[in-house]
């Protein structure tokens, strides 16, 4: 599995993410052989938050399907999120420093490696904030910090206050779910794909060295369903992905991540499989690399424009 540097100077980590939002939906016995099955093929990567599954129920699942011990902690990448609560978001130092200690306690580990705010807190307090984060990178509690789904002028007000924390955004991005990328080629331009909605968070990403982690990469829109296998919807951009699938001997799942890799951004794909199987058909995505023929023609298939 191909690695990449996530921000400027932190871990290495595989381009490739386990999401762990759905781990609960499996058998303890089918959760564990996902979990191996990641490890085996390098995807050693495993995302998680606080809600998942409820009150944390996800990973608490994950610790306990695979059998958590430190010599297999020490194989794995943990990432998790904090800062949404029933009824609202919540950036306070109270409750960072208090999600980060009942991750750890779920997970059965020491530390994290990498700690995400998860949707923005309009309320946050950027001090506040970087406090939480000193105590717990100097207690060893949390290694990296990150956001999710932040705009660049949140990341700013954050690093400011925070040294130049912020490692990661999570930000959902797919072949059809590409509003960072249509505003960047429709600069200028009277037409929707124009709207920059982002505020040029894909630049800013890659001018402050901060690696953009796509979830939802088989998704059109907010968990509105796949494009994948969606001929209704997306018949072109299905006959298209098959195509290019046969040429490389994979299938379109792998030419959907590879799709998101090809990217010069160095952006790592968070996937939320639970199948096993359909987890070692993306990672065959590692092999492919898409010439630039082939990344427009599947962004056009999409329904997108070039100018």
């Amino acid at each position: 599995m191909k690695q990449i540097v996530l921000g400027k100077n932190g871990p290495k980590a595989p381009q490739i993410g386990l999401g762990c939002m759905r781990l609960t939906g499996l058998q303890a016995a089918e959760a564990e052989r996902l979990i191996r099955t990641a490890m085996e093929l390098g995807v050693c990567f495993f995302d998680h938050a606080d809600i998942y599954g409820g009150d944390g129920a996800c990973e608490s699942f994950f610790a306990e399907s695979c059998h958590m011990t430190p010599a297999l902690r020490e194989q794995m990448i943990l990432q998790t999120k904090c800062g949404i609560r029933p009824g609202f978001f919540d950036f306070s130092k109270e409750h960072i420093l208090n999600s980060a200690e009942a991750s750890l306690r779920r997970l059965k580990t020491d530390y994290l490696d990498v700690l995400l705010l998860h949707r923005p807190d309009t309320l946050m307090e950027p001090e506040e904030v970087a406090e939480a984060f000193r105590l717990l990178r100097e207690s060893g509690k949390v290694r990296f910090f990150g956001v999710s789904n932040q705009n660049p002028g949140q990341m700013a007000l954050l690093n400011e206050a925070c040294g130049g924390a912020i490692l990661v955004n999570q930000l959902q991005l797919s072949i059809a779910h590409c509003g960072m990328i249509d505003a960047g080629l429709n600069v200028n331009m009277e037409n929707g794909a124009s709207v920059d909605h982002d505020n040029g968070v894909l630049e800013y990403c890659r001018l402050h060295h901060i690696t953009i982690q796509a979830w939802s990469p088989f998704q059109y829109g907010m968990f509105e369903g796949v494009f994948l296998g969606n001929t209704e919807k997306f018949a072109k951009l299905n006959e298209v992905a098959e195509r290019i699938a046969q040429k490389y001997g994979v299938t379109s799942t792998a030419i959907a991540v590879a799709w998101i890799s090809r990217h010069p951004a160095k952006i790592q794909t968070i996937v939320g499989t639970t199948n096993a199987q359909r987890l070692r058909e993306i990672c065959a995505s590692d092999a492919v690399e898409l010439t630039r023929e082939e990344w427009y023609e599947l962004y056009l298939a999409a329904g997108k424009r070039l100018p």
